[in-house]
Order: C-alpha cells, then sequence, then structure tokens
C-alpha cells in the first residue's frame, strides 16, 4: 500500500511538472509580441511620422525602401516573456517605399514618358472575362501595339525637330541659319561639305538616334533596379497546379516581368532606330527616283527600304506574338531578340544614313521634309487599333459584366485614346514651339522667308484643343452644378450625426461640402470618356482635313465667309499655342522638381498611382514600384511569422492598402491564415476595382477576403480616394466599417475644446475606432496553437 502511494504520488507530481510546463508555453505563447506593419500612402512620408517617434532605427532594407522601427523596439522578439511597456499595443513596423517614386531628382525627367505611363495603364483595365483566352490575348496584343505606335510618334517627333525643322528647313533658308553659328556651318550660302540635304539629315540623325538609345538605357537601369527583384518562390496552390481560378495577384510570377520587359525593350528600341531610318532614306530615295538618275544610289535605296521592311515585321512580330507569364517566375531571357533585334535596326539606320550622305550635288532642300506624312498615318493606325481595342473590350464585358465597371467595359480604350491623345499633343508642341523658336519671330508658313514649319496635320490636331477644351469646360461646369445640388440635399442631413450638438450653418456648410466634393471622384469615367470620344472624332476629322486640303487650317478657310475663316484662325493659333505651352510647361516643372524637393514629391504621388502596375505595355513606362514593395512586404510577413510563430496586422493607408492586399495575395496559404490585413483609406473596390476588374474586382475581392484570416475596412464619406470594399453579403464576416464620424466632433467639447479638424483622407489613426479595430483583429488572430503535450510514462 505505501508502494502504490508513493507511485501514484510519483505519477501526480510528474504530471503536474508537465502541466506546469505546458502552462509555461502557453503564457509565453501569449507574450509573443504581435507585429503591425504599416504602409504609408501616395506622397510618401517618413518613420518618424507613421511611429510617431522621433527615435527610430531602420531594421531591414535599405535607403530606397526600408522597414523601420521605434528604437526600443528594434529587439522585441530577443526580450524574455512579458507585458510590454505599452500594454495591448503591437510592436509597430513602418515599410517606407517613398523613395521608390519620388526620391531621385531624375524622376522629374520622366514627365516626358506620361503617355507611356497612362498607355500601360490602359492594358490592365481590361474587362473580367472566363473562358475567353483568345479574346483577352487579342486585347493585350492590340494595346502593345498602341503602345509601339507611341514609341514610333515620339521618334518621329525627335525626327521632326532635329531632321525637318532644323536639317532640312533652317539650315537650308539662308535667313534662318543667319546668326546661329551652331547651325550655320550647314548652310548651302556657307557651302561647306556638310551643306548637302542629306550630309545635314546623317548628321541630325544623331539626335534621335540618342533619344532612343537614352530611353533603352533607362529602361535597362530602371529594370535592374525593379524588375530584378526576386519574388518569394513558392508554388502554385496544390488544389489548383494550373492557377486558372485563383485571382491574378496570387501568381508567383505576377511581379517578376524580366522576360517581357526585355523582349518589348528590344522591340520599341528597334523600332525608334527604324523610324530615324526611314525618314532619312525616304528623303534621298525619293531624290535619285525623281533628279539623280543614279541608278545604283535608286537601287542601294530601295535594298534599304527591303530591309526596313522586313525588320519592321519582325519587330511587330516579337511585339503581338507573347504577353507575360504569370503562373511561373519566368527567369529565362531571349537573349537572342533582346540583342539581334535592336543591333540589326541600328546597322539599317548606319546604311541609310551612309546612303543619304553620298554625294549629290545638285541636290537642295526645300519645303517640308519628305516623309511627314507618317503623323497622319499614324493617327489613322492609332484610331483604328483603340477601335479594335474597344470591340475585345466589349466582347469580354458582356460575358461577364460588372456592375460598377465604368463605361461599361469601355474604360481601357478611353484610357489608351488619352494616351494617344497626350502623345499628339505633346510632339505637335515641341515641333511648334521649336519651329517658332527657330524662326525668331516670324510665324512659320506666314510670310515671305519664313520656315514652311511642322506638317499640316499637326497644325489641324492643334486646332481641335480648343474644341476639346470647351466641351471639358461644360462637362466641369456641369460638375461644379452637380456638387451646388448634392450640397445643399447634404445640408439637411448632416446635422443628424451630432444630436446633441447645437446647429451652425457654417460648419454644416463646410462639412456637406466635403462630403459632396469628395463624390466627384466617381464620376471620373464622365471625364474620361467625354475627352476619348470628342478626341477621337475630332482627331479623324483633323487628319481628313489635312490630307483633303493639304492646308493648314486657316489657309484651308481662305475664301469661305469671314467668319469661318476668322474662326479657323482663331482656332488654329489657339491649338499652336497651347500645344507649345504644354511642352514648355513640362519643361518648366521637371526643372523645378530637379531642385526643389517639395516639387519632386508632387511629381511622385503622380508616379505613386500610374505606376504600380508592371510594364506589360510599355518598357519605356516609368518603372513599375510594386516589383520592389511586394515582394518586400511578402519577404517580411514570411520570414517574421515562421521565425517568431506571432501575430501580424499589416496595416496599410491609401496605396499602402493596395500594396498590402498585393502583398498578402503573394503569401503561402499557411502563413495567409495567420495574417490580418487592416485597410483605410483604401481605394481597392472604389478606384481599382472599378478600373482594373480584372484584378480587382468582386470576385477577386472576395476571394481575398477567403484567403487572408480576417479583414477589416475603415472608411469616411469626406475621403474623395477610400471607400468600403462593397462584398457581398453571404461572404461571411463583415469587412467595412464606417462611415466613420468625420469631424470627430461637432463643436467645442471638453475632449475638443478647439474646433475638430474635417480629416478626409488623412489621419485615420487618430480616429478611437482605429485601435479598436486593430486590437479586435490581433484578438481574432489568437495566439499560436501549442502542439499537444505527449503524456509522461508511468502515469494513470
Amino acid at each position: 500500500m505505501p508502494a502504490a502511494q508513493s507511485q501514484t504520488s510519483t505519477a501526480r507530481s510528474t504530471q503536474a511538472r508537465g502541466d506546469q510546463a505546458s502552462g509555461t508555453t502557453r503564457d509565453r505563447a501569449q507574450d509573443r509580441p504581435a507585429l503591425e506593419l504599416l504602409v504609408h500612402g501616395v506622397g510618401g512620408t517618413t518613420p518618424q511620422e507613421m511611429l510617431n517617434d522621433a527615435r527610430t532605427e531602420r531594421v531591414t532594407g535599405d535607403a530606397t525602401a526600408g522597414i523601420y522601427r521605434r528604437a526600443g523596439d528594434t529587439d522585441a522578439e530577443q526580450r524574455t516573456a512579458g507585458p510590454r511597456e505599452d500594454g495591448e499595443e503591437p510592436v509597430r513596423e513602418a515599410y517606407v517605399w517613398c523613395n521608390l517614386t519620388s526620391g531621385d531628382s531624375s524622376r522629374a525627367l520622366w514627365l516626358v514618358l506620361l503617355p507611356f505611363m497612362v498607355a500601360n495603364l490602359a492594358h490592365w483595365m481590361r474587362p473580367s472575362a472566363t473562358g475567353r483566352v483568345r479574346t483577352v490575348r487579342a486585347y493585350g496584343m492590340i494595346m502593345r501595339l498602341v503602345a509601339l505606335s507611341l514609341t514610333v510618334l515620339l521618334i518621329a517627333a525627335a525626327c521632326e525637330v532635329a531632321l525637318d525643322l532644323t536639317a532640312w528647313q533652317c539650315a537650308g533658308t539662308a535667313s534662318c541659319a543667319a546668326g546661329k553659328p551652331w547651325l550655320n556651318f550647314m548652310s548651302p550660302e556657307h557651302g561647306g561639305w556638310w551643306s548637302q540635304p542629306g550630309r545635314r539629315l546623317a548628321l541630325a540623325a544623331v539626335v534621335p538616334a540618342a533619344i532612343v538609345a537614352l530611353l533603352w538605357f533607362l529602361s535597362h537601369r530602371t529594370w535592374s533596379a525593379y524588375e530584378s527583384q526576386q519574388p518569394v518562390g513558392r508554388p502554385l496552390e496544390d488544389d489548383d497546379p494550373a492557377g486558372t481560378g485563383r485571382p491574378a495577384l496570387c501568381l508567383p510570377g505576377f511581379w517578376y516581368g524580366r522576360r517581357l520587359v526585355a523582349r518589348l525593350r528590344a522591340a520599341h528600341t528597334a523600332a525608334g532606330f527604324l523610324t530615324v531610318a526611314a525618314v532619312i532614306s525616304w528623303a534621298a530615295s525619293r531624290y535619285d527616283r525623281r533628279e539623280s538618275g543614279d541608278p545604283w544610289l535608286d537601287g542601294f535605296g530601295w535594298w534599304i527600304h527591303a530591309l526596313l521592311v522586313v525588320v519592321g515585321a519582325l519587330t511587330v512580330y516579337v511585339v503581338c506574338r507573347r504577353g507575360r507569364s504569370e503562373t511561373r517566375t519566368d527567369d529565362a531571357l531571349d537573349r537572342a531578340t533582346a540583342r539581334a533585334l535592336p543591333g540589326m535596326s541600328f546597322g539599317v539606320l548606319l546604311l541609310a544614313a551612309v546612303h543619304a550622305a553620298w554625294n549629290r550635288p545638285g541636290w537642295t532642300s526645300g519645303g517640308i521634309l519628305p516623309g511627314n506624312e507618317v503623323f497622319g498615318a499614324i493617327a489613322l493606325a492609332q484610331g483604328v487599333l483603340v477601335v479594335g481595342l474597344a470591340v475585345a473590350a466589349r466582347a469580354l464585358y458582356q460575358g461577364l459584366p460588372a456592375e460598377r465597371s465604368p463605361l461599361r467595359g469601355l474604360a481601357g480604350p478611353a484610357v489608351a485614346m488619352l494616351a494617344c491623345a497626350l502623345g499628339g499633343v505633346l510632339s505637335g508642341g515641341v515641333a511648334q514651339w521649336i519651329a517658332d523658336w527657330l524662326d525668331g519671330g516670324r510665324t512659320p508658313g506666314m510670310g515671305e522667308g519664313a520656315m514652311e514649319g511642322p506638317p499640316v496635320v499637326l497644325s489641324w490636331q492643334a486646332s481641335i484643343i480648343p474644341v476639346l477644351l470647351s466641351a471639358l469646360l461644360l462637362l466641369a461646369l456641369y460638375f461644379v452644378w452637380a456638387t451646388r445640388v448634392r450640397k445643399q440635399r447634404l445640408f439637411r442631413t448632416v446635422p443628424d450625426g451630432y444630436p446633441d450638438e447645437r446647429p451652425d450653418e457654417a460648419r454644416t456648410g463646410a462639412i456637406a461640402g466635403t462630403i459632396a466634393r469628395a463624390g466627384l471622384t466617381d464620376s471620373a469615367p464622365w471625364v474620361v470618356g467625354t475627352v476619348a470620344v470628342v478626341t477621337l472624332v475630332l482627331g479623324g476629322v483633323a487628319v481628313a482635313g489635312a490630307w483633303g486640303t493639304h492646308e493648314v487650317p486657316g489657309k484651308a478657310a481662305e475664301g469661305t465667309t469671314g467668319l469661318i475663316e476668322a474662326g479657323a484662325q482663331t482656332v488654329q493659333a489657339l491649338g499652336s499655342w497651347f500645344m507649345g505651352f504644354v511642352f514648355v510647361l513640362l519643361l518648366t516643372w521637371g526643372r523645378r522638381a530637379y531642385r526643389d524637393p517639395s516639387a519632386r514629391r508632387t511629381i511622385g504621388i503622380l508616379w505613386d498611382v500610374g505606376t504600380f502596375w508592371p510594364r506589360a505595355a510599355h518598357p519605356f513606362a516609368p518603372p513599375c514600384y510594386a516589383e520592389r514593395a511586394v515582394p518586400d512586404l511578402t519577404w517580411r510577413m514570411e520570414t517574421w511569422t515562421r521565425r517568431t510563430e506571432g501575430r501580424l496586422v499589416i496595416s496599410g493607408h491609401s496605396q499602402g492598402s493596395v500594396l498590402a492586399a498585393a502583398a498578402v495575395w503573394q503569401l503561402d496559404r499557411r502563413t495567409r491564415k495567420r495574417v490580418a490585413l487592416l485597410t483605410y483609406g483604401c481605394p481597392l473596390e472604389r478606384l481599382y476595382g472599378r478600373w482594373f476588374p480584372a484584378y480587382f474586382g468582386p470576385a477577386q475581392l472576395t476571394a481575398l477576403h477567403g484567403d487572408v484570416h480576417c479583414w477589416r475596412n475603415l472608411w469616411r464619406l469626406t475621403d474623395p480616394i477610400g471607400g468600403p470594399i462593397r462584398l457581398p453579403d453571404d461572404t461571411g464576416p463583415e469587412v467595412d466599417c464606417g462611415p466613420l464620424k468625420d469631424p470627430l466632433a461637432y463643436g467645442r467639447t471638453a475632449d475638443h475644446p478647439l474646433p475638430a479638424p474635417i480629416l478626409g483622407h488623412s489621419d485615420y489613426q487618430a480616429d478611437p475606432e482605429f485601435g479598436q479595430e486593430r486590437a479586435a483583429l490581433l484578438a481574432r488572430l489568437g495566439p499560436p496553437r501549442i502542439p499537444a503535450q505527449p503524456a509522461p510514462q508511468g502515469s494513470s
């Protein structure tokens, strides 16, 4: 009996020690630090402002993008178990990514690449589709051709300035070349070796060729900083090995566009060199056929034309053949294409330059450089491509219509039309401005001794700008009226949110006006659609007018009634002035931003919104910062949760919420279930879900809600950018929390003795709901699971 009692006592003692050890493990699990990973929005900020502490340290990353903590939290994971000094507050980290877009002063020069960025956006705006693989591929192929036409347009504009206006017209006119030492050596009056038109063209071709080389260099350098960042290596989900049932942003190769960018960079570089070669060769061959009588030169010119056709067809084939590969990380490069295509096109350019520089004693330059009909051809081709893009987009939309999709699925074609319009304005603006500067105050094409000026089609395109601006003015007036009407309606309902406050007319008006103006964001499709339709119609009229009259609008209207003639001359003058003004404005803004960090940050905001998406259509667009930011966030969440087995809330504001969602999508299933998502001022549904339905549509956001452990979204009526997620009612726990009260107090109170500001899109963390929702998310995550302890041997 004593022995049995002793054995029972030993077993109980052993079990007690086991229970004590298990309890200690649970206590340690409860004391493991939770992490809040903060991601800021557009415009950028500092880690001190994000963490509300002047003492911060970078724990990982570099000066371009890094993660920071408070100085006292750098070793939080290595501390012994115990409560934190700040109670239930998690360890806070700040991911600062603003230098990816606004840190380098050279970003200011990217303003001239704005059409490329807009075209790249249009690629991602296709409607959602299920099972229409060919139509999706056709949409992407047409969009890449639109982007290629923009590159040709840019280089054609450079050729217009350097070859036509400078080397052909100004250097060939004694009155224009006089007083310009840098140009006078090419004048026929000088009689030097460079005075022949072909040699002047060969020399001037260095400028557009250098622009092509610069664009190639910038694209390659930014690739090294962005696309070369490896994402987290992981396979596709086991239950969907093909990746067809998962949102595109879940695919492992989505944020790694190395191969496609390299292919497109080679093709666009080749297209640029071929454009320069075509302009030189066409002018020389035209003279050989009509005046020279030299069969050898004429044959050489036809041989160069054949090479242009062959290499040009190969370039178009490379652009059309293959799009993105997202189901796997595509590390392989098409080195033959990337190296051979630019080399072949540059070789054709050298042959064209040699052909043009051949001795032709009787050749003189006069009028506009032959071959400048290319601007009308480019405009016509862009119109046809945009119409084809609209047909593909409409077919996709009808197959799977989305309720809040803008312009009934035609948002992508409309934005592509805007990209073409921007390219035309910049091309015409630089041509008009340089022509006025070279002609010394005279109006090109008007008066004796004046230059002929830019091609006629550019003048016609300039003439449609006042009409377009008039349409936009009418639309703006309508929105002003609609905003005032909505403000008056809200004026009666705003005091209901503050029932215990004494109504104040001025305060109510300020709140109602802020809410009414915030709603203007939802009217953006009307603006985009109006500009696209008017541009397409008037652009067709401009090309038809230029080809039909071969005169600028002012001259074409001569002989009509005085009112029509005066109106034509007025719109031509206003349009030409506006095109030049836009070009000078961009140069001035870029120069100011180069010197002024605050102005550079403003430009950075534009890139924050426009360069989130990978370069899938245009390789010369500004680089995609998300191809660095999303892997950064994914790597951090993966490594932290695996190392500590703790809880993590990724907290994103504005554009940071989009980055946070994209990073959560890239996590593996095990990690996603241990991460909570907190978004505020979030444009995921209001902007991205509407304009990019194939990637952030209702089905994709519903899938994100199911993948992540828990998700809450805070929003305000006064916020012009953020909004609710609007998931279906049967998707489980509610995501949206709001609308939050803004301002927090209507009048002066004990807690707010001074008037509370209307926060709108900022300072969500100042709202009491923020801390409560974050604590609730951490509670829903719960402590990590503790493995079951084996029973001690000999226990009963």
